[in-house]
């Protein structure tokens, strides 16, 4: 009998659960075994076969080749590395002919050089849309089909007007690449944008929130998304060598809209930044997690919320509050708005208007006339007070 081919046992997470992938050249010995083996399965996305990860399928597999042939299990009992708790991923029930589409048009994102995350975004809203009419050819597809699938999904589950708005933004796209769906460009509205006004925090909560925050990186992140007006991806994204220190400035490259520009460091936490950077001695980003790399944007909002806590400030703080705060408090100095629409990289003057709104000199210096009543009021009583003490002597 020839001698058979080595097997590897190889840790995967598969189908929602952790298996053990059995991988080996081909054999149609060893075929023949696993085919007996019920709890084995042949996977053609894998290309392999293989078995949930559980100790009675380890010693199921031991047992039937241990005498065949030799076993590589290193990786199945390396106890060095964590069993990770991988998310359940939901499966898309898509046809074949829908996940070809949805791959070109994912490639077709890309190749217009949008951003990866406008990317992702855009190519999973068209994938539920998809999904949602899966029996449908998509060529069929109408505007009716839409406005059923907003009804439905977005409005049942009282999905965001954000959402929607890019919902239909990708559509607009999905129908440029997709020229045969018959659903017509022209006639798909986006929902008015809500007019919210942003959170803006005064000085001294600003303060508050910094002696609160006792690490000295997480210091020295809200420190310069304050400072500097960045978005939590500028800061994330943020490499030492943009760091012009002798100038006060940090460059920030490659920021939203593909633009870089310059945004000032305040003089007041250089000396924290000296520290922070030789206390950690990052290597290529300015901020590193703890195996170097990227930090990541749910870590600072994790910190974030902590230290709003511990500054007794009752209402949400993001990572954009800051940048919101900051260029409120600009506009309070007195600072003009084309300077600031430079500042924080707006493309239009009109995104940088709603600061104008929240930071209104002018309209905060008028009294309420509630006020004026208040005080008219007690004007006349002081008045007929003395009267009184006059009649009386």
């Amino acid at each position: 009998m020839p001698e058979l081919p080595e097997i590897t046992l190889s840790r995967i997470y598969f189908k929602k659960t952790h298996q053990i992938k059995i991988s080996f050249e081909y054999s149609n010995t060893i075929i023949a075994v696993l085919r007996k083996i019920k709890k084995a399965h042949w996977s053609q996305t894998l290309k392999s076969w293989y078995i949930k990860n559980n100790p009675e399928n380890i010693k199921l597999l031991f047992s039937e080749f241990e005498d065949l042939t030799a076993i590589n299990a290193k990786d199945v009992f390396d106890t060095s590395m964590p069993l990770h708790q991988y998310p359940d991923k939901r499966i898309r029930k898509l046809s074949k002919d829908n996940r070809q589409i949805l791959n070109d048009f994912y490639k077709f994102l890309k190749g217009k050089r949008y951003s990866v995350s406008t990317v992702n975004t855009y190519t999973q809203l068209i994938a539920d849309f998809i999904e949602y009419h899966n029996e449908k050819d998509t060529e069929t597809l109408t505007n009716r089909d839409v406005e059923l699938f907003i009804e439905t999904i977005y409005i049942k589950r009282n999905y965001s007007i954000s959402t929607q708005r890019q919902f239909i933004s990708a559509l607009k796209l999905f129908i440029v690449f997709y020229p045969k769906i018959e659903i017509n460009e022209i006639t798909l509205a986006r929902p008015k944008k809500s007019k919210k006004l942003p959170v803006i925090l005064s000085y001294q909560e600003m303060i508050l929130l910094l002696q609160n925050t006792k690490n000295i990186k997480h210091r020295i992140i809200l420190a310069i998304l304050y400072s500097g007006g960045l978005r939590i991806s500028e800061l994330i994204n943020l490499k030492i060598e943009h760091l012009h220190i002798q100038r006060h400035q940090i460059l920030i490259k490659d920021a939203k809209g593909r633009k870089d520009r310059f945004v000032s460091i305040a003089k007041s936490i250089l000396p924290l930044l000296e520290n922070y950077l030789v206390t950690y001695k990052p290597r290529l980003y300015l901020i590193e997690g703890p195996k170097g790399g990227k930090y990541t944007s749910s870590s600072v909002r994790k910190f974030l919320h902590k230290s709003s806590k511990l500054a007794k400030i009752n209402y949400i703080v993001t990572p954009h509050t800051l940048r919101h705060s900051y260029a409120t408090h600009l506009l309070e100095q007195g600072v003009g708005l084309r300077h600031i629409q430079e500042l924080l990289g707006h493309s239009r003057p009109e995104t940088t208007m709603i600061y104008t709104h929240v930071a209104r000199k002018d309209l905060l210096d008028i009294t309420s006339p509630l006020d004026n009543a208040v005080e008219l009021l007690r004007k006349n009583q002081n008045q007929e007070q003395k009267f009184r003490i006059s009649r009386e002597n």
